[in-house]
């Protein structure tokens, strides 16, 4: 393994790498910035580096600074977690030209699948299936207007170098098209600085399903079953859960399958994920990769008893991985929700503010991801994610109402502060997430029914 580990992140995923760094004897180097001098990874890390005001751009996204960082307390790899520059493959470059080992995989392959138009074309190749629509990105609006016609609709246009959910724009007739199609581009330049946008068949109920691979230096890949994502607003995850409820084993199988041949066709090594729409006939369709840790990497961790992040070290070190795919034996049902600073009631507006009062959930097979405590601030500067609480129990009932459990324990309060536990808690009330028939329009369902206040 590694002496010292340089931690490129902020939040509840650095004190998850920390924690995983402590377990196998690695002293552990935090960065932060303004906003974050008294966090709890601070706190925690044998070393802390300042790097820049809050604002990312000069911090956590600042590659010079990171990398400055790591150099000036001789830390010999470099885990960027997830979100900021985790899939920038100029970090995992210049971590490489200066003998600092990245942890993920290496700039080449982040490279080919971070950008969706490649990424797309590399699985076509390898034999995944895809959703009708352009490979290469809509070269202009007439360009747009042919490929919508061939494609049919609804539609969606999606930022070729976008991730998250942001920047995507549903087109629902032709007469949509041209004003999308141009606040797509600017909200792809905004955002990413790449206005290039490609289009593709939407399906409007479907089910979000990812699979959780790992490959090593040597050749391995395994996949570790699947999540099942389709709880969402504003295309971004707030529930996840493991195993897919009610998915055929013959889909998950075909699915498993076809992220190895996906991840193999790329080269991948370390911890990814390849996610897929299934419509209601079981069909799936591949969308993307995430060339990283996952938020949601938890409810597969309970359920397998593998560590992920452990598996991140060992594989960037260059060990073999100790699975191979027999070995592989997920055990009852865990599910995930996202703990967010926000209120629902208002679009989701974030909610920033001092914490006052934080009392988390706990109890049997309860698990909370959090760096929050009394008297931590909610920073406008960053994602409002608070906590993540994740249930484990024989079977996918049990798990839900553990969950509704641990909720009504989650405390939070603060001057401003507001959560969305009170609309998690309805989410999981909700009959067809109790019965496990939810798609991806369940959010959208709920809030056009009712006020969420």
């Amino acid at each position: 393994m590694f002496e010292k580990v340089l931690i490129a992140n902020r939040g509840e995923i650095g004190l998850r790498v920390a924690r995983c760094c402590r377990d196998l004897g690695m002293r552990v180097v935090a960065v932060y910035s303004t906003e974050d001098r008294d966090s709890a990874l601070v706190r925690m890390a044998d070393e802390a580096v300042h790097i820049g005001p809050a604002p990312a751009r000069h911090s956590y996204l600042n590659i010079p600074a990171l990398i400055e960082a790591a150099l000036c307390t001789g830390a010999q790899a470099l885990h960027p977690g997830y979100g900021f520059a985790s899939e920038n493959p100029d970090l995992a470059e210049v971590c490489e030209d200066h003998g600092i080992t990245f942890v993920g995989p290496s700039a080449t392959v982040i490279d080919r699948l971070g950008d969706k138009v490649s990424a797309r074309a590399l699985m076509a190749e390898a034999g995944l299936p895809l959703l009708p629509g352009g490979v290469e990105p809509a070269a202009g609006l007439e360009e747009a207007r042919a490929l919508a016609a061939e494609t049919g609709y609804p539609l969606i246009i999606k930022p070729v170098a976008g991730g998250g959910g942001r920047g995507m724009q549903v087109v629902r007739d032709p007469g949509e098209l041209a004003a999308k199609y141009r606040q797509a581009r600017g909200k792809a330049q905004a955002l990413f600085g790449d206005n290039r946008v490609y289009l593709e068949r939407y399906l409007a109920s479907a089910r979000h399903v990812e699979i959780q691979v790992l490959g090593d230096r040597l050749g391995n890949l395994v996949h570790l079953g699947e999540r099942d994502c389709s709880v969402q607003r504003r295309n971004q995850k707030i529930i996840e859960e493991s195993p897919a409820h009610g998915l055929p084993a013959d889909v998950v199988r075909r699915m498993g399958e076809a992220a190895l041949l996906g991840a193999k066709a790329a080269e991948y090594t370390g911890a990814g994920t390849f996610e897929f729409l299934v419509d209601d006939t079981g069909d799936f369709y591949f969308m993307e990769v995430n060339c990283r840790i996952q938020v949601e990497h938890p409810v597969t961790e309970v359920v397998t008893g593998v560590d992920l992040v452990r598996e991140q070290f060992r594989v960037a070190a260059g060990l073999p991985l100790e699975l191979s795919q027999s070995g592989v034996a997920p055990r009852g049902a865990a599910i995930e929700c996202r703990v967010n600073a926000e209120d629902p009631a208002r679009d989701f507006l974030p909610t920033p503010g001092p914490i006052e009062e934080f009392t988390a959930p706990a109890g049997p097979f309860v698990r909370v991801d959090t760096d929050c405590f009394p008297g931590h601030r909610i920073s406008a500067a960053y994602d409002p994610l608070l906590a993540k609480v994740i249930t484990w129990a024989p079977d996918r009932a049990q798990a839900r109402e553990r969950m509704r459990r641990a909720l009504d324990e989650f405390h939070v309060s603060g001057p401003g502060v507001r959560t969305n536990i009170p609309f998690l808690r309805r989410v999981l009330d909700d009959p067809r997430f109790a019965d496990g028939t939810h798609t991806t329009s369940l959010v959208a369902d709920l809030t056009s029914q009712e006020p969420l206040g």
